[in-house]
């Protein structure tokens, strides 16, 4: 079943899309929970909140990508999640590394989602992502969106971890000065 068949059944208000999301999309889900939160359960449980924010909010939204809306509510369920676990303690693994990497980009000591109005900020992302060399775009997106540990980045692209590191602390510093052209103050 296609995308849009999918959907569809979201509109239809029939159930069956419940499970044709996760039969097409649930390998792809749980990819994205089990990254941030590292736990087999957790992950499990924020795949099922995501069917179930899906169903929630599909209608009134109607996405044209599928896999990126589940992905999306996947991901904020997952770090929702992995925030309050996390809650009063330092450090946390990769992901909490790969969001405290970003945050100095944002500056302030505030956190992304309290730095800018998120739409804003997606925004001003986005068109900076577009203005980067392919392989530069696809190196910042595992880290800072897929929050794929450095070591696992290099090996994907064939490159050592010291350009990686390297590649992403350029490519964060670009993104700061393109956010402070854009008027947002770090």
């Amino acid at each position: 079943m296609d995308d849009a068949e999918i959907v569809a059944l979201y509109w239809a208000r029939d159930e069956r899309a419940i499970s044709e999301s996760a039969l097409r999309y649930g390998g792809y889900c749980y990819a994205i929970a089990s990254r941030i939160l590292e736990n087999r359960e957790d992950a499990e449980e924020s795949v099922n909140d995501a069917w179930v924010g899906a169903w929630g909010s599909i209608p009134p939204q109607k996405p044209e990508l599928l896999s990126a809306y589940l992905g999306k509510l996947t991901r904020r369920i997952a770090l929702k999640r992995l925030r309050g676990r996390l809650a009063g303690r330092r450090g946390g693994g990769q992901v909490a590394l790969a969001l405290e990497e970003l945050d100095e980009c944002l500056g302030g000591g505030q956190s992304a989602d309290e730095a800018l109005d998120a739409r804003e900020l997606g925004r001003l992302i986005d068109r900076f992502l577009d203005g980067l060399q392919e392989t530069e775009m696809r190196v910042f997106v595992c880290r800072y969106w897929y929050l794929d540990p450095v070591a696992e980045i290099a090996q994907r692209f064939g490159f050592s971890q010291s350009k990686v590191k390297s590649m992403l602390f350029r490519t964060r510093g670009k993104l700061r000065e393109q956010l402070q052209k854009e008027g947002y103050s770090i």
